[in-house]
C-alpha cells in the first residue's frame, strides 16, 4: 500500500509542476485572443483526450513536460488550393464546415470548384457552381473536414503571429513564471509544515562513539558548545567539533528540565575531520506570516543561486555523464523524498518547479528563452523574423534536448540494472 502511495505522489508531482506550466502559457494565450488547439501534458502516443469549447485536452505517453499548441505556431490546416473542388455547408448565409474528401457522402452541402479562398483575413471562398460564380462569407469558427478529422480555422487575430510582441512574449513568459509562483507557494507551505527551529535536540546517539561514551542521550537539548550558545545553529556545533580533533569540548545541555554539563572528545572521520556521533532534531514553532514570507523568500534565492551554480558547472563541463540525471532519476529520487513524508516532498516539488522556470528560460533553441529572444529580435527590427528560420532553430534545438533526455535516461536505466 505505500508503495502504491510513493508511487501517486511521484506522479503528482510531475503532473502538478508541469500542468501549472502548461496552464501558464494557456491562460495568457486564451486573454490575448489566441486559439489554443491544444492542451498536453506528455509527449508521444495519446493515452486520454477529451475536448471542452475549442481546447482539446490530452495526457501523452512521455512524461517528459507538455505543451500548448497555439493556432499558427504550426502547419495545422490542409491547403486549399484554386482548382480544387470542395463540398460546404451553410448556415445562417455563412459557410460552418468546408470538406475537402468524400465529397459524395456529404448531405445539405454546396459543392463547387474553388475560385478564391481566405481563410485568415477577408474569410471568404468564391466557388464556381453549375456554372455560375458564387461567393460566400466564413464563419471565424467554422470548420474543415478531411480525413475524418475537424480542425477549426484560425482567422489572423486568433493566430499566435497575428499578436503583438507584447501579447506573444506574456503567453510565453507566463509558463515559467507559473512555476515561481507555484515555487514559492511550496515553499511557503514547505515553512508552515516545517515550522520554526528554535532548538537543536539529539535524536540519535551513535553507538561506539564519542558522544555514546560522554552519556549524551536522545531528546537532550544542547545549548551551548564552550559555553557559546547555538540556539538552533547545529551547524556551528559542527564546525567547533570538526576543528576539535582529539580536543575536549563541553556541552551545555538540558535534560529533564535540568542543565548538565558533558565533556566530549572528539575523533577524526577518514577525512580528518572531527565528529561525536550525534544525529540531530529540532525544537519548532509555527512560522508567523511575516516569518513565512521571508523565509520562502530565502529559500527561492539560495535555490535559485544553487541551480545557477549547477549550471554553470555544466557549461564549463565541470561534470561527467554519471551526474547528470533524466526523467527516470528524478523520478527515482521523488520516490524516495516521497517516503520520507508530505513535509519533504513539498520541499522537492518546489526546488523542481523553480528548476523547471529557469530551466525553461535558457536560451537554449526550442526553450521559453530562445523564443523570448526572438521576439525581443523582431521588437528590435519591428518586423519578424522569417517563420521559416526561427522553426528551423527551435526544431534543431529540440532534436538536441531528446537526444540528450535520451543519453541520460539511457544512462539512468543503467545505473538501475548495475544497482548503484
Amino acid at each position: 500500500m505505500e508503495m502504491i502511495q510513493v508511487v501517486l505522489l511521484t506522479v503528482l508531482v510531475f503532473f502538478v509542476i508541469v500542468s501549472i506550466h502548461e496552464w501558464g502559457h494557456y491562460f495568457f494565450a486564451k486573454r490575448a485572443g489566441i486559439l489554443v488547439r491544444e492542451f498536453a501534458i506528455g509527449f508521444g502516443p495519446k493515452l486520454f483526450s477529451v475536448k471542452r469549447g475549442e481546447t482539446r485536452y490530452t495526457l501523452r505517453l512521455i512524461p517528459a513536460g507538455g505543451f500548448v499548441r497555439m493556432a499558427g505556431e504550426d502547419p495545422e490546416i490542409v491547403d486549399v488550393s484554386v482548382g480544387q473542388t470542395i463540398a460546404v455547408r451553410i448556415k445562417d448565409d455563412v459557410i460552418t464546415r468546408i470538406y475537402l474528401d468524400r465529397l459524395d457522402e456529404r448531405s445539405n452541402v454546396v459543392r463547387g470548384e474553388v475560385l478564391q479562398i481566405d481563410l485568415e483575413r477577408n474569410l471568404s471562398i468564391a466557388l464556381e457552381v453549375e456554372g455560375e460564380r458564387e461567393s460566400y462569407s466564413v464563419h471565424p469558427q467554422a470548420f474543415m473536414i478531411s480525413k475524418g478529422t475537424e480542425t477549426q480555422i484560425a482567422p489572423i487575430d486568433r493566430q499566435f503571429g497575428g499578436k503583438t510582441v507584447g501579447q506573444r512574449a506574456l503567453a510565453i513568459f507566463a509558463g515559467p513564471a507559473m512555476n515561481f509562483v507555484l515555487a514559492f507557494v511550496l515553499f511557503a507551505a514547505y515553512v508552515q509544515m516545517a515550522g520554526i527551529a528554535q532548538h537543536v535536540l539529539v535524536k540519535e546517539v551513535q553507538a561506539e562513539m564519542p558522544a555514546a561514551a560522554a552519556g549524551l542521550q536522545p531528546n537532550d537539548r544542547i545549548e551551548a558548545v564552550n559555553g557559546e550558545k547555538i540556539g538552533a545553529d547545529f551547524n556551528k556545533m559542527v564546525d567547533t567539533i570538526g576543528e576539535s580533533v582529539g580536543k575536549p569540548i563541553t556541552l551545555d545541555i538540558i535534560r529533564n528540565g535540568t542543565l548538565q554539563q558533558i565533556v566530549i572528545t572528539p575523533i577524526a572521520n577518514e577525512d580528518g575531520i572531527g565528529k561525536v556521533g550525534v544525529v540531530p532534531k529540532y525544537e519548532t514553532r509555527s512560522a508567523t506570516f511575516g516569518e513565512t514570507f521571508q523565509r520562502s523568500s530565502l529559500l527561492m534565492k539560495d535555490m535559485t543561486i544553487s541551480i545557477f551554480n549547477g549550471l554553470k558547472q555544466l557549461v564549463l563541463g565541470q561534470f561527467k555523464l554519471d551526474d547528470l540525471g533524466g526523467p527516470v532519476r528524478t523520478a527515482e529520487m521523488t520516490s524516495e523524498i516521497a517516503k520520507r513524508g508530505i513535509t519533504d516532498l513539498t520541499l522537492w516539488t518546489a526546488m523542481l518547479s523553480l528548476y523547471l522556470g529557469i530551466f525553461n528560460l535558457l536560451p537554449i533553441p526550442a526553450l521559453d528563452g530562445s523564443r523570448l529572444i526572438f521576439l525581443g529580435i523582431e521588437a528590435l527590427r519591428r518586423k519578424p523574423i522569417d517563420p521559416n528560420r526561427e522553426g528551423l532553430v527551435h526544431f534543431i534545438g529540440f532534436a538536441f534536448i531528446m537526444l540528450l533526455m535520451l543519453v541520460v535516461t539511457y544512462n539512468d536505466i543503467l545505473r538501475l540494472v548495475r544497482g548503484e
